[in-house]
């Protein structure tokens, strides 16, 4: 390939159809509690301090505790052949039907160094529910342990296995997609450009949420974001690089095999779904992507999250954005695998404008959404805990509170809905406002 260095683009200001509103004035209302608790912990211990083990337990733990992990017909895994040794599959179908269905593959995020099935888990189910399709995640080579060359060389070792093997498991391989979050949508976007210089399966859509296609650069949006109190800081950042550096020396971080957004030319390749947040750190990297994904006539439906965070996905439970961002992906999903023209359209989601209200009225809800999202983080946290200490002793819990258990998630759920105001507006090609569902 060539290592041609594409001239910057700042899509906020110049490329057709980005986002009005980058970043809201404050996260959105169940982000902000959402993050005062994990601020509140970062307080004690920057996730960074602890060793390796010990950061990727914690972040397995919390994907686990803190995304909904919904029932679906049936989960196994599987082992297939890799460039160098096997391959872990999670494959996750939506019900026992019998019939050939599309399937979807998914990339974990995790700056390519933490990260496994379990942390894709509740995102997969979710999305197979929402689409009827067959997804399969994939565990693929980490750093420290390994180079950045070797997670990539896994994932479209992966994807060309399901292609020429996907039937095995009940997969119509002539209707398959691909998708990841952050360094899983870096995965995505080279696999998607390199099976198509390659001559190999074609994806019909490829969704890259919060996608770092750029390893080199840092665009304006870091300077921004990195240095608050979200999930993804500097000093997260650079505890990425440090880990990755000495797997890095023999790596031309320039070719577009590691940085998607270098490749000269992206006409062809598959249609995207594109999706982003404010106060991302590595927000202008998928906004960039998506600009020149439209500069090459790939159609491009890019959802923007105004008031959220990166990696807002993995906590459907606590986070109304997260929940709508999966059935947007399960739409978009389905509308290919139907074999309709997939959507060129920028929707931007947030909370609705600020209602005329008392300060006290507002604060009123400010602890109100707190006191819940705390009531849920704190129960599942506990259950994930007992479950994996004692699958038995969590299963007989659950069977004995479940009655008491009724009336408060009942209660919940209106209290929740009650407070629910998020809104999304399409804003380009043409303005139009959505109904959203509590």
């Amino acid at each position: 390939m060539k290592n041609e260095k594409p001239p910057k683009v700042h899509p906020e200001r110049s490329a057709i159809g980005m986002p009005r509103v980058l970043r809201a004035h404050q996260p959105d209302r169940e982000a902000r509690a959402f993050l005062r608790l994990a601020n509140l912990s970062m307080c004690l211990r920057r996730a960074e301090d602890y060793s390796l083990p010990k950061l990727r337990l914690g972040w397995r733990l919390a994907a686990l505790a803190l995304a909904r992990n919904p029932p679906v017909g049936s989960v196994t895994e599987q082992m297939i052949d890799g460039p160098s040794g096997e391959i872990a599959l999670r494959i996750f179908k939506p019900d026992n039907a019998q019939e050939l269905r599309p399937a979807f593959m998914w990339f974990f995020g995790g700056g390519f160094i933490i990260g496994d099935l379990d942390t894709a888990d509740g995102i997969c189910r979710s999305i197979a529910l929402a689409a009827n399709c067959i997804v399969i995640a994939v565990r693929y080579r980490l750093g420290p342990e390994h180079d950045l060359s070797a997670g990539r060389a896994d994932a479209l070792a992966a994807f060309e296995w399901m292609a020429k093997s996907g039937a095995q498991l009940g997969i119509d391989t002539a209707r398959l997609a691909l998708g990841g979050d952050s360094a899983g949508g870096n995965l995505c976007a080279a696999v998607a450009q390199e099976s198509l210089r390659r001559g190999g399966p074609s994806p019909s859509l490829q969704v890259l949420v919060y996608p770092a296609t750029e390893l080199v650069e840092k665009f304006p949006s870091y300077a921004e974001n990195a240095f608050g109190r979200a999930l993804l800081t500097d000093h997260a950042v650079q505890w990425i690089e440090q880990t990755l550096a000495p797997s890095l020396d023999t790596l031309d971080l320039l070719d577009p095999w590691y940085s998607p957004r270098r490749s000269p030319d992206m006409r062809g390749l598959a249609p995207a779904v594109v999706v982003s947040a404010g106060f991302d750190p590595i927000r202008d990297d998928g906004l960039d992507y998506a600009a020149r994904l439209r500069a090459a006539d790939v159609p491009v439906e890019l959802l923007h999250y105004s008031g959220q965070f990166h990696g807002f996905l993995n906590f459907d439970s606590v986070n109304s954005a997260s929940r709508d961002a999966l059935q947007r992906i399960g739409n978009a999903l389905t509308t290919v695998f139907a074999r309709h023209p997939a959507a060129d359209r920028t929707i931007e989601i947030a909370d609705r404008g600020p209602r005329k209200q008392s300060r006290l009225r507002a604060t009123a809800d400010e602890l109100a959404t707190s006191t819940l999202t705390t009531w849920v983080v704190t129960e599942r946290w506990g259950i994930t805990l007992l479950r994996l200490l004692s699958p038995k002793a969590a299963g007989a819990c659950r069977l004995l509170i479940r009655p008491w258990l009724i009336p408060t998630v009942i209660i919940r759920r209106k209290a929740i809905s009650g407070l629910d105001r998020l809104a999304a507006r399409q804003t380009w090609p043409t303005e139009k406002n959505f109904t959203l569902k509590p």
